[in-house]
């Protein structure tokens, strides 16, 4: 067995990235994209999946860039059924359960903006995500400013606390 970093490409980190796996992806590409675009108006989104059999990338989406970027991420992760989702104008808040309440979906690896890598684990019958490094590890608990600092952004942001 091969381990590999699968580091995924967000130019400047200004995209939101959902990795998973799923299965039937045939279907699930264009259905994940459709139930996208009903969690959140106006989203620009695209969905690739790797589909076991014939190998291939599958993609969709409403953007040239994300559907590309997607497509880029999928075929460099390289496991079948997995998928990767890139959108702008909507936050893994807003639509994460949709992803993970699609009857095709088994398992939602990540949802960030922040640097990703995938770790990936490689057979003679193929390839296999065993996890996300989702950004920088930690090395302190927040302080009663930044703890109020984080409050403020969230309401900044339109999530009232009360």
């Amino acid at each position: 067995m091969k381990l590999e970093v699968v580091k995924i490409e967000n130019p400047d980190l200004k995209y939101q990235i959902v990795v998973g796996q799923g299965n039937f992806a045939v279907f699930t590409c264009d259905d994940l994209f459709r139930a996208l675009l009903t969690a959140v108006p106006n989203i620009k989104c695209a969905v690739a999946m790797n589909e076991a059999a014939p190998k291939l990338v599958r993609v969709t989406g409403n953007d040239g860039e994300l559907k590309n970027l997607a497509a880029k991420n999928a075929l460099a992760i390289g496991a079948s059924h997995v998928f990767v989702v890139v959108t702008s104008n909507a936050f893994p808040i807003n639509m994460l359960n949709t992803i993970k309440m699609h009857p095709a979906v088994c398992n939602v690896f990540v949802a960030s903006a922040n640097p990703i890598e995938i770790i990936v684990a490689e057979t003679e019958l193929g390839r296999a995500v065993l996890g996300a490094v989702d950004g920088s590890a930690v090395n302190r608990i927040e302080s009663d400013k930044e703890k109020e600092e984080r409050r403020e952004l969230v309401e900044k942001l339109g999530y009232r606390l009360d």
